[in-house]
């Protein structure tokens, strides 16, 4: 399962990424242990310092736990085949991969959950 409103790659790695409203999106680079001397940096996602945006890769991922409890229930109800239909019906959680350019040439590549991306392109539109 992949971190989700976090940057992947590019000038803000690691970076959280939260929602400011109408403001836009903050990703903040914070020190860590493995980058202790690093410097926080912040950055804000919205029209003034977007150039564009590229969707790279969306993916659904099931939730384990929502498939398991619907299989242990469609299999006591209807047995082996109602197992499988609930197990498969499980809730599917969307992952969106963002490739981002700023306006200052800097770039990132984020992966952000269904909701914060839908706050990206309202935000950019």
């Amino acid at each position: 399962m992949a971190n989700k409103n976090v940057v992947t790659a590019g000038d803000y790695l690691e970076g959280e990424i939260v929602s400011k409203g109408k403001k836009g999106l903050l990703i903040t680079v914070s020190k860590t242990l493995a980058h202790p001397l690093r410097p926080t940096q912040k950055a804000f996602i919205n029209k003034d310092t977007v150039a564009s945006y590229e969707v790279v890769m969306d993916e659904a991922e099931k939730s384990m736990t929502s498939g398991v409890a619907k299989g242990a229930i469609g299999g006591a109800l209807f047995g082996g085949i109602g197992a499988v239909a609930g197990a498969s019906s499980g809730k599917a959680k969307s992952v969106y991969t963002v490739s981002i350019v700023f306006k200052d040439g800097k770039r990132c590549l984020c992966d952000l959950d269904g909701a914060m991306y839908k706050q990206l392109v309202q935000i950019l539109y």
